[in-house]
């Protein structure tokens, strides 16, 4: 298999702070990995405390002395309707440099890039259009929200669909006027340093964006432990959530996290089969199994289960894996070899858990990579560790149930709620079925599509708080109340008799 590398790859990556791209103060670098082969393609500063704190001054300066929290809505969405064009003119290379940083299937890399140019459309649009409450008490008093932008932003993205999600957060943090400190994942620095450029040519001034590369425990551990960032923006593991919550805890931090998942996909024996079944097999191996939001586990009702793992087995096997700049590649390389390690020890827990119908190891052929072949277990247990455990990669479980009552307690008998995709065509069961679940989004038989102006969320261990539409203008915003009286001000008047002495 010939493997592509993308031209014109950087000699090394740097961060960018207050408009320039620079070295750690220290010169310390990382080696980051082409997933097709991990070998290492470039090296990469690796930012420390000294890093970050440069950065995050600059970011504070922009914020304090610089023109963009001042800006009128209109002139900073401009701004941000002009970083769309410029991502959407260059979508075939984003796509390219994603695709070799992450081994994603270059199809549903390209997917990604045009998402990443609508999340900042639809940030310009709405605050443009943002409106805020006033009340008024008739003849005594005007009360109205005054919203301001809070001030630097600590923006930590993840791994699997790095420059999407970075576009997520950067475009609501921006366009709601703070500046920002970003901290892209170490596994996948390529593409994030391709904002700086975007950024800069689009006319965000100096020291409003700011990126520091370098690992978790160093460079976003002083992120997040920085006394001049009141807000962090953190997408990850539900274990690396909680360190964040308690480091950020003596600051009183601003927090929305967006976790791990273990999300379950549900079908009645009443649900349009061949629709259920696109969308599962699609839900748990598009993005390589690498996506928070993943039907990891199906719930089958039992007089279509043994056809429902059939079919689904005989999809699976068939499902193209392979070089992942190949349009035809369905399911490409994981990220990294460490995290290739994880999904293939799970993949043996399974065997020992599940009855394997498809899938189980190296795909034949790749002898090279971070390649797995997508995996099918059935008759899965609901105390069994694939059942429970956030797997992150191209494998499933699935199971059988005989009650509405028993799919209900199987779907929330995990610790995590993020996502839930329900497949029947009886209107009552539907909507009972899915205000009961313990999810913070769910999907009635549909895919995982999203309307932007809807909170994206999840409960338990899959999250805190929201983002999306209004609610990430919220995050990023202060809603200070003001208070105007219209005449005089009825105050008890303390103080105004003399006193009198007693014995």
């Amino acid at each position: 298999m010939t493997h592509h590398i993308p031209e014109g790859l950087p000699d090394r990556i740097r961060h960018y702070i207050d408009g320039e791209f620079v070295d750690s103060l220290g010169g310390e670098v990382f080696d980051v990995l082409d997933p097709v082969t991990n070998e290492p393609y470039v090296q990469a500063a690796a930012g420390q405390r000294a890093d970050v704190d440069r950065a995050v001054a600059a970011a504070r300066r922009a914020f304090t002395d610089g023109p963009w929290p001042r800006m009128l809505p209109r002139a900073r969405a401009r701004v941000l309707h002009r970083i769309a064009d410029l991502v959407e003119t260059q979508d075939a290379r984003l796509a390219e440099l994603e695709t070799f940083d992450t081994g994603l299937p270059i199809t549903q890399a390209l997917g990604q890039a045009q998402r990443a140019a609508e999340n900042f459309r639809f940030f310009a649009d709405l605050i443009v259009a943002q409106r805020d409450d006033t009340y008024k008490v008739p003849g005594r008093q005007v009360n109205y929200v005054n919203r301001k932008p809070i001030g630097v932003a600590g923006l930590i993205t993840p791994w699997n669909t790095p420059f999407m999600l970075e576009s997520w957060k950067l475009a609501p943090a921006l366009a709601t006027g703070n500046t920002v400190v970003l901290k892209p994942a170490e596994f996948t620095p390529l593409s994030a340093s391709l904002w700086a450029d975007i950024l800069r040519e689009a006319g965000v001034p100096a020291g409003v964006f700011n990126l520091v590369n370098g690992l978790g425990e160093e460079a976003g551990d002083a992120l997040v432990k920085h006394p001049d960032v009141p807000l962090i923006s953190f997408t990850g593991e539900s274990r690396t959530g909680q360190l964040i919550f308690g480091n950020a805890a003596p600051f009183l931090k601003g927090l929305s996290m967006e976790l791990g998942g273990k999300s379950p996909a549900v079908v009645f024996a009443d649900a349009d089969l061949e629709q259920a079944l696109d969308a599962t097999v699609f839900g748990v191996f598009s993005l390589n199994g690498e996506r928070c939001t993943a039907g990891s586990r199906i719930l089958v009702e039992r007089p279509i289960y043994d056809e429902f793992v059939e079919r689904y087995a005989e999809r699976a096997r068939n499902i193209v894996v392979g070089d992942p700049h190949d349009p035809a590649t369905e399911v490409g390389s994981l990220v990294h070899p460490e995290h290739y390690d994880k999904v293939m020890s799970y993949v043996e827990i399974g065997k020992g858990e599940g009855r394997l119908v498809a899938g189980g190891g190296r795909p034949e052929g790749l002898g090279t990579g971070n390649y797995v072949a997508p995996t099918v277990f059935a008759d899965v247990a609901p105390d069994a560790r694939i059942f429970q455990e956030e797997i992150f990669g191209p494998v499933v479980a699935i199971t059988p149930f005989d009650t509405d009552e028993e799919a209900l307690a199987l779907a929330n008998g995990v610790r995590y709620g993020l996502a839930a995709y329900i497949w029947t065509n009886d209107l009552q069961r539907a909507h009972n079925f899915s205000q009961a679940v313990e999810a913070g989004m769910v999907w009635l038989n549909s895919n995982n599509v999203r309307d932007l102006r809807t909170p994206f969320g999840g409960v338990k261990a899959s999250g805190l708080g929201h983002e999306g539409g209004y609610r990430s203008i919220d995050f990023y915003t202060d809603q200070q109340a003001v208070h105007i009286t219209l005449n005089e001000a009825h105050s008890p008047r303390f103080g105004t008799h003399s006193a009198t002495t007693s014995h």
